[in-house]
């Protein structure tokens, strides 16, 4: 069985009372290291991924973007899905050699071309600069639709914890400033309500992989002041209009504070009349999904995998990949058997 890992300290520091403006962009630059203790937690780079690194203009500046597609593209007329992600870290960290490796696995296990938006982080860019990035990296990336052969109708957000809340922020901005609107947004582990007052934030506040201080000062670097948590840009389970949001997978973790954050946005949608599903992975702790060998991470592949491909959100399955074509064929079965006793 496998069992729950401590990942935080590789690429996050956990006693931020440390933390200076020159570790926070060592950390964020730093190289992910040949060790046998990281090969084993994040495996080899995909195979047959093409990465290409593109400048976007931004409000006041430009940021990096990096594209992941296969190399073993489907005949020329075929297109593929896009998801454009949003990395995680608190809206302070972001290391690009980290998330490219998640990027590449999820343009592998997906058949998806994914980009990779490196968007300003605070403490040096306040609120709202990272949402708005995100939200100009998609202006832009839906002009590279045609030339990148993607399927306008399958684009995804796709974003963990600060990526989850910026995705669902970016969503918000496509919605009311009428532009085109995703096809589907994966939350995994989203923070969706920055005043932290739900039952599981207090439940697990000393959690191994993300704490209440950990949060706190998150919040404290990103916001210009105390207010801007009630933004909806900040807190999207705080939006007064929830209704016309693109259908959405969020994933929880049993351990992590803020998996009532993840369960409470769901239902706010589908009281809205949008379409979410929140699946809740058991035994497992904020942050899993980077880590193959993590529990959950499999189950959360699968999902990533059925809705990109098509599956509507309400129908999506927490299985690993065999256990879906197992339970495929046993319905197959079922069906089969059914057929020949009506004919009978």
């Amino acid at each position: 069985m496998k069992k729950i890992i401590d990942i935080s300290g590789l690429f996050i520091e956990r006693d931020v009372d440390k933390l200076t403006p020159a570790t926070i962009e060592a950390m964020n630059t730093r190289s992910v290291p040949s060790t046998r203790l990281v090969r084993k937690l994040l495996n080899k780079p995909a195979k047959k991924i093409s990465k290409t690194t593109y400048i976007i203009p931004v409000n006041e500046g430009a940021i990096t973007a990096y594209f992941f597609n296969s190399l073993e593209d489907l005949t020329l007329t075929s297109l593929k899905p896009m998801i454009v992600y949003f990395h995680g870290g608190g809206w302070v960290f972001g290391n690009m050699d980290m998330y490219g490796l998640y990027c590449s696995h999820l343009a592998y296990i997906t058949g998806a071309c994914v980009l990779l938006v490196d968007y300003r982080l605070a403490p040096k860019y306040k609120f709202p600069t990272a949402v708005e990035d995100c939200y100009d990296s998609y202006l832009w990336a839906l002009q590279g639709i045609k030339y990148w052969k993607v399927d306008p109708d399958r684009v995804f957000f796709a974003g963990d914890s600060a990526g989850g809340t910026l995705a669902s922020g970016v969503s918000l901005l496509a919605r009311d400033r009428k532009i085109a609107m995703p096809s589907g947004q994966i939350l995994l582990y989203p923070c969706t309500d920055g005043r932290l007052r739900t039952e599981s934030f207090s439940q697990y506040a000393d959690s191994p992989t993300l704490s209440e201080k950990q949060m706190q000062f998150y919040i404290n670097s990103y916001q210009r002041e105390p207010k801007d948590i009630l933004s909806p840009l900040f807190s999207p389970l705080l939006a007064p209009d929830l209704s016309r949001m693109p259908d959405t997978l969020i994933v929880g973790a049993q351990f992590d504070p803020l998996k009532d954050d993840g369960r409470l946005f769901a239902d706010a949608l589908n009281e809205a009349g949008s379409k979410a599903h929140y699946i809740e992975l058991k035994n497992t702790v904020h942050g899993f999904a980077m880590y193959p060998h993590a529990v959950g991470t499999e189950e959360t592949d699968c999902m990533i995998r059925q809705f990109t491909s098509g599956r509507p959100v309400e129908k999506i399955q927490a299985l690993t990949e065999a256990e879906l074509k197992r339970d495929g064929k046993l319905k197959m079965q079922a069906a089969s058997q059914a057929f020949h006793e009506s004919e009978e």
